[in-house]
């Protein structure tokens, strides 16, 4: 072990001199080149890389960091928003040069909050008042059947509600005292007038047909028909009964609670009440805003639940003059067709108006307007990436639109989508604008 270790350290101080004596060359040798060449030469050192010169930073003077989605997050220094997004900077020129109500908003910001705006122009604006009623009886071809005189029902052809009736159709028969004596004294009048006709004196003749008109008149007031007095004259015999015939074409929609057959009824007595049909009514609700935009005359559009896409058209005949106290609303009553008289009274109906309630006006789409209850607001494009937050007066509104009476002109661009987050920044803005000190910022993520 010490043999090997003497060899090793003798082996490399040869290794030295040898090394000394071929850099040295104290006689002048000169030295194959191809021992030259196998010495290692060391190289020079590289010279250090370049590096792209630093990016230059905004010089401007940063008044604070935000959160770009949520505007009211403010902090004195770089970080993340409690969305995990990065902090913006806002920056003294960005807010020392825009009016009160005026904001500017990152381009990136607005395309990804999705700020959509369209210009203010001059539109018509119908308003469409959706409502609901119930139909109900033409009440001009309403028929009461009743008597003029007392007596006895016999033989009634007509029992039941609902029934269809045609006009001059017999209901039942009466026996009347009155009603025979009535025929006896018409036929004695007809009688007595023939027998004058070849009298000397046409005075007198006279004086019998005039006893004839007034019997007749008579039946005629208790509604005798002219079939029925024609009847009469040619047989020549008072009847004991006559029938009552409806008075209308249409449908039993009332009758009295008894049994006709064998009552005995007095003047007066209402017994049937006949409905035509082929007109009816549907009487609907409309809340007080509304009443002005109505029209007797007006277009409506009436459908029937259980009839979906069969619609019928009627037209406003009546605007009722009082309010219902509980509900505010007032009733308004429409008269339609009714082909094949599929409509019956008390059936409910979905009611649509289109009402046109201005022309030519300034209007802005609905979802235009910020509404907080205290003021109306609109959010106006004043040049890429500024918006002003205008307050408006607004006046009437249909078929999506709000006319603007005041606050914006035409040809102004509106926005009509994400305006609340414009809003909300427009209004911290402002805030910051009032402070004594804008370096004064809030603490690190103050609120």
């Amino acid at each position: 072990m010490q043999k090997a270790v003497a060899f090793s350290v003798v082996g490399f101080g040869l290794g030295l001199a040898a090394a000394v004596v071929l850099v040295a060359n104290p006689a002048g040798w000169r030295w194959p080149a191809t021992l030259l060449s196998a010495l290692p030469v060391a190289s020079p050192p590289a010279p250090p890389a370049t590096s792209a010169p630093p990016a230059l930073e905004d010089a401007r003077e940063v008044l604070y960091w935000r959160a770009p989605m949520d505007p009211t997050f403010t902090s004195d220094r770089p970080g993340k928003s409690p969305m995990g997004m990065d902090l913006v900077p806002v920056y003294a020129d960005e807010g020392a040069v825009l009016p009160p109500g005026m904001v500017r908003v990152d381009p990136t910001f607005v395309q990804s909050a999705g700020v959509r705006s369209e210009p203010v122009s001059r539109r018509d604006i119908a308003q469409t008042i959706r409502t609901v009623g119930t139909l109900a009886h033409n009440d001009r071809q309403i028929a009461w059947v009743n008597t003029k005189y007392d007596g006895w029902i016999e033989n009634v052809a007509v029992n039941y509600l609902g029934e269809t009736v045609e006009e001059g159709q017999a209901l039942f028969d009466i026996y009347s005292p009155q009603l025979v004596t009535t025929q006896m004294e018409y036929l004695q009048a007809v009688d007595y007038a023939r027998r004058l006709d070849a009298s000397e004196y046409p005075e007198i003749a006279e004086r019998a047909h005039s006893l004839v008109g007034a019997a007749r008149a008579r039946l005629g007031y208790w509604d005798i028909t002219d079939a029925q007095i024609a009847t009469l004259e040619r047989e020549r015999t008072p009847r004991r009964t006559l029938s009552v015939v409806s008075p209308v074409t249409g449908v039993v929609v009332e009758k009295v609670d008894q049994a006709l057959d064998g009552m005995h009824v007095t003047a007066g007595t209402n017994l049937y009440k006949m409905a035509d049909l082929t007109t009816i009514w549907a009487d609907v609700e409309i809340f007080e805003h509304q009443v002005e935009a109505m029209r007797v005359g007006q277009r409506a559009h009436v459908e029937l639940p259980y009839l979906p896409g069969r619609p019928y058209i009627g037209f406003v005949r009546y605007l009722y003059p009082h309010f219902n106290e509980q509900t505010r609303t007032m009733t308004v009553s429409i008269e339609l067709e009714n082909p094949g008289l599929t409509l019956r009274a008390g059936m409910y109906a979905n009611v649509t108006f289109d009402v046109p309630v201005a022309r030519g006006v300034l209007a802005v789409p609905e979802e235009a307007v910020i509404r907080s209850g205290t003021r109306d607001v609109v959010v106006l494009e004043r040049e890429a990436g500024t918006f002003q937050v205008a307050e408006v007066t607004l006046g009437r509104n249909g078929d999506g639109l709000w006319e603007v009476v005041d606050g914006v002109a035409d040809g102004d661009t509106v926005v009509v989508s994400a305006q609340f987050l414009i809003d909300s920044e427009s209004n911290l803005t402002q805030a910051i604008r009032t402070l004594d000190a804008p370096a004064a910022a809030p603490d690190a993520h103050g609120h």
